[in-house]
């Protein structure tokens, strides 16, 4: 039911990871653990994920200081689930008010873990694959795999496709250029290439993707792009 749900897991502790890692892999979910909160952020920014578990006590920084790096900086908008010993009721609202979805105290029971996690996949709808996503003027006919502005469809390349796809699926989230080489490219390398850059440009050209759309694709200066949502979108004159 969930081998194409992806899960990203933070705990420094080994044995709750061990334990917590069986569980989610024994359900069929494809979970990646890391130890640290820079390693679980590096990660998040080169890979995909479906939903998120952080636990609070950590090495290098709080799980509400990651908590905070993925909603506000990143703008990671998937669903995030604690779990962690803290069970002062300022510390459960303090996660809850920073963007958590929801909130496991240890020791965690193997039943209730997953009743949360399967309550998370389905608000999220992350089961549910759309044909298209409606995005203001924006058409992604996934079905044909093309792209429509105002109904007309605008021709792209194959990897310009799959950039609007990434894009327009994540509306207010960071994606790093690695990130992008690595989905789109099959490239792994840290060899600095324009590939990425070119291909927003033609983006930005083909879709008509300005302030009169009501979206832009932002360069975050060092780390990569986002499409966003103006707040008001410009009127010609």
């Amino acid at each position: 039911m969930y081998e194409d749900l992806k899960l990203l897991y933070l705990e420094d502790d080994k044995t709750q990871a061990d334990a917590l890692m069986a569980i989610l892999q024994d359900s069929g979910y494809q979970a990646t653990h890391c130890e640290c909160a820079e390693s679980f952020l590096e990660t998040l920014q080169t890979d995909e994920f479906d939903l998120l578990i952080l636990d609070w006590e950590l090495p290098d920084m709080s799980g509400i200081e990651a908590l905070e790096q993925v909603r506000s900086f990143m703008n990671w908008q998937g669903p995030i689930l604690f779990v962690t010993n803290r069970d002062a009721e300022q510390d459960i609202v303090a996660a809850l008010e920073k963007g958590a979805d929801d909130y496991m105290i240890k020791p965690f029971r193997r039943s209730e873990l997953l009743a949360r996690l399967n309550a998370l996949v389905r608000r999220a709808g992350l089961l549910d694959e759309e044909e298209q996503i409606e995005v203001g003027p924006f058409t992604i006919d996934q079905q044909h795999r093309r792209v429509l502005v105002n109904g007309e469809p605008a021709t792209l390349t194959t990897k310009e496709y799959e950039l609007a796809l990434i894009l327009f699926k994540n509306v207010g989230r960071l994606f790093s250029r690695k990130y992008l080489l690595k989905h789109i490219w099959g490239i792994e390398s840290e060899i600095s290439t324009r590939t990425v850059d070119a291909h927003v440009s033609s983006l930005r050209r083909k879709l008509s993707i300005r302030a009169e759309s009501g979206y832009r694709i932002k360069t975050v200066y060092q780390h990569g792009y986002r499409l966003e949502e103006l707040m008001e979108p410009s009127v010609a004159v």
